[in-house]
């Protein structure tokens, strides 16, 4: 069981969803490559509305992806495509089925 997570909640600026969207799928296949990282998603909350939720099985992982090529994307074209500063925030899971 992966025992560690991140979340990380994205609003899109207004007119850069479909931006944002391409971003996650571009995400979704860099995380492939990523040891690390055992299940990464991106996720449409609502209008506008976006997030990423992945998982790890120790903090080594989650401490590589943090410093790898997606989180540079993401904070490359933060302020291009989302209304609000990034908040990532790492999460211990406790349970899962």
């Amino acid at each position: 069981m992966a025992k560690y997570a991140l979340y990380v909640s994205l609003k899109a600026k207004p007119g850069k969803e479909k931006d944002v969207e391409a971003l996650l799928k571009q995400g979704a296949e860099t995380a492939k490559r990523e040891a690390g990282t055992v299940n990464w998603y991106g996720l449409k909350e609502g209008e506008g509305q976006y997030s990423i939720f992945d998982t790890f099985n120790d903090e080594a992982g989650r401490d590589a992806h943090l410093n790898g090529e997606i989180a540079k994307a993401l904070m490359a074209k933060a302020s291009e495509l989302f209304a609000d500063s990034l908040k990532i925030q790492k999460i211990n899971i406790l349970a899962d089925k």
